[in-house]
């Protein structure tokens, strides 16, 4: 399979070893590097500013020897990606006119596209470049005769590939992406998405950071992909020191970087998703806005046509980590200060509610499973932080027909053990009037386990709860979470669906886990508490509407309606950049299959260190589609709850507006 039939553009980053003001050798290694992209499928593959010559060549630039064979290795490295696929830009001084410009040059299968001139020369502490150059605004001529064809010349050319929608690219050098507004800033409002630096930069002290915050923070602004590629070993020492940086990212993200300081050649990839940018630019009307103020400068732009060619060809697995829980970070300590975050937004958004109301009293179901133990640290956390009594918080436990004993048992220890109003309220006497009621079987003593039978247990609990808040003078919390929102597998009207405010309601079930996993560690509870938290963790999720088995089997969630992992998954692709399902079913196989690297196996228990193979995921993917397009309703009747991520809200007052009636025809057609 094909990265380019999924929406990515395959990019490169070349540092070679660069042979000191001499073109021939760059032009040799430059060609080896090539070849090794081409044969990995690349698009594009930039290298190093001036690389034909060195950049640190000083005067020996203005010498006439030196340009002549310049101009001959740029003409070599043009024969030679005859019949290969990548755009290529590489750096070289070029006569034009009476100026002599520092250029990148852009190359396709053994032609030269355009060339692009610096824009803004530096002339400070180790930079003389005004000494030897002309900047691009210098030039008199749109054209440059080279090869023997005329091609064009300026900054405002972007190359644009016919074969590969969205795969536009604007070149630039070193100090014009250090200006505070970078010629591929304009290019970017012009319809670039990828945006080349070509860099000599020589190292010191603090550059590596520095550079990383301007390329990640520079692609973010732009809503692109930037490649940033600098000088490395070989070039002179006299002064300076060159460390090979190379990295590519993507709207904010770093994909790839180079080893520093390596004495051996280099070449970094990564598959950009041209896809998500195009998405991110669209819902970006910020981004169009400024458009339209530099409309003049975007729409003179040069768009510079070519084909790459033969994309079916397969490429391989993904250049880049897809991890297998989007919503939760893999790194230790940004995954603390997610964790962190999510707690402080839910706990602000309780105590503004309770203070804007006037309240200071809670009715929380507390079933002993996830969701609702979730909510009630939460709720614990604000009561503390407001100066309010815990006992404030009522807490109440509703054994079912279904209620297992250790549940019911980590209930009251937590409960218990975190001091608040705790309560035991026994629902199955109700539940008997109410089914015999309706006329239900069950209620005559026969063993129908209906979803009549499993609403009426749910209904119950969610009335006792509303009305217990009535007569207490508070709010219900509500603790249903934003996988099963997605889903629809939560009862309309009742506490999973319902409430007065929800803590959980943007919070899926897969960062729940991790949520409670990290207050375990973060919290200051007593032993039992964590205990508890423990085995709920360890246990199987359950709403527990139906009793176990004669062989002891506990209803199980995730039986009925699939692994939660793998719809958080689907619902973060689906929702957060609206991927085509034969993209997230793509994006699942590279991450939940044995090859992925992107795991992390310390976060995970040993039941969880396993893989889907296409086929399961293809068939839950169907799953999750027929389930969120026809549960909108249940969505569009959200009670108010704190957004937690960028990507984590179903809300009809924020994230997700949708009717309620329209079918998934056209995901399950996209799907087969």
């Amino acid at each position: 399979m094909s990265v380019y039939s999924h929406g990515f553009a395959r990019i490169s980053a070349a540092v070679p070893l660069l042979a000191l003001a001499d073109p021939r050798v760059n032009a040799q290694r430059t060609v080896e590097l090539i070849r090794q992209a081409a044969d990995d499928g690349a698009a594009l593959v930039a290298f190093p500013e001036l690389g034909m010559c060195g950049y640190s060549v000083d005067d020996l630039v203005q010498q006439d020897a030196l340009l002549d064979a310049v101009m001959e290795a740029v003409g070599d490295v043009a024969e030679a990606t005859a019949g290969l696929r990548p755009l290529v830009a590489i750096g070289a001084p070029l006569r034009v006119d009476d100026g002599l410009f520092n250029c990148a040059v852009l190359i396709q299968d053994g032609q030269i596209l355009g060339v692009t001139p610096k824009s803004y020369l530096p002339n400070y502490r180790e930079f003389y470049e005004q000494r030897y150059f002309a900047a691009a605004r210098d030039a008199v001529v749109d054209t440059v005769v080279l090869g023997g064809r005329e091609v064009p010349f300026g900054a405002d050319l972007i190359f644009e590939a016919a074969d590969l929608p969205g795969f536009r690219v604007h070149a630039e050098i070193c100090e014009d992406g250090w200006v505070p507004i970078p010629p591929s800033t304009v290019a970017s409002l012009a319809g670039a998405t990828v945006l080349v630096n070509l860099s000599g930069s020589p190292v010191t002290i603090g550059k590596e950071s520095y550079r990383e915050a301007l390329v990640t923070g520079h692609s973010a602004r732009c809503v692109a992909a930037q490649v940033y590629v600098a000088s490395g070993f070989g070039e002179s020492t006299t002064d300076l020191a060159w460390d090979g940086d190379a990295l590519i990212a993507e709207n904010g993200t770093l994909l790839q970087r180079s080893e520093a300081f390596a004495m051996r050649p280099q070449l970094i990839t990564a598959d950009v998703d041209l896809d998500r940018l195009r998405t991110e630019r669209a819902r970006m009307i910020s981004l169009r806005d400024q458009v339209g103020d530099y409309a003049e400068q975007a729409r003179g732009f040069r768009r510079i046509g070519f084909t790459l060619g033969d994309l079916d060809q397969p490429t391989g697995g993904l250049r880049r980590t897809v991890p297998r829980f989007p919503f939760v970070p893999s790194d230790d300590a940004v995954r603390e200060r997610r964790c962190r975050e999510v707690m402080h937004i839910q706990v602000q958004g309780l105590a503004q509610r309770l203070r804007a109301i006037g309240l200071e009293r809670i009715v929380i179901g507390v079933s002993g499973g996830l969701d609702s133990t979730l909510a009630l640290l939460v709720a614990v956390e604000t009561f503390d932080r407001m100066g309010l009594p815990r006992s404030g918080i009522h807490a109440y436990t509703m054994p079912g027909f279904a209620t297992g004993d250790a549940t019911l048992a980590r209930s009251h220890v937590l409960m218990d053990s975190l001091g608040v109003s705790g309560n035991e309220l026994d629902i199955r006497p109700s539940c008997l009037q109410m089914l015999a009621d309706l006329g239900h079987r069950f209620a005559d003593g026969e063993p129908v386990y209906d979803v009549t039978f499993e609403n009426v247990q749910a209904g119950e609990r969610t009335s006792h709860l509303f009305r217990l808040a009535n007569q207490l003078g508070g709010i219900v919390l509500g603790t249903g979470d934003l996988s099963e929102l997605a889903l629809g597998w939560c009862t309309y009207g009742v506490g999973d669906q319902m409430s007065h405010y929800n803590v959980n309601g943007s919070v899926p079930k897969s960062l729940i886990q991790h949520q409670i996993r990290w207050m375990i560690t973060a919290g200051s509870y007593r032993e039992d508490t964590t205990g508890a938290l423990r085995e709920i963790l360890d246990d199987v999720i359950s709403p527990e509407l139906v009793p176990a088995s004669e062989d002891g089997q506990v209803q199980s969630t995730e039986d009925a309606v699939g692994p939660y992992e793998l719809h958080d998954f689907f619902l973060y692709y689906l929702t957060r950049f609206g991927y085509r399902p034969s993209k997230i079913a793509y994006l699942a196989e590279q991450a939940w299959t044995d090859k992925n690297t992107g795991v992390w196996p310390s976060m995970m228990s040993d039941d969880e260190r396993h893989a889907y193979d296409p086929a399961t995921i293809r068939g839950w993917l169907e799953v999750f589609l027929t389930r969120f397009m026809a549960n909108q309703f249940k969505r569009t009747a959200m009670p108010n709850g704190p957004k937690i991520g960028s990507g984590g809200s179903l809300s009809p007052r924020g994230d997700w507006r949708a009717p309620s009636d329209a079918p998934s025809t056209a995901w399950l057609d996209a799907l087969d």
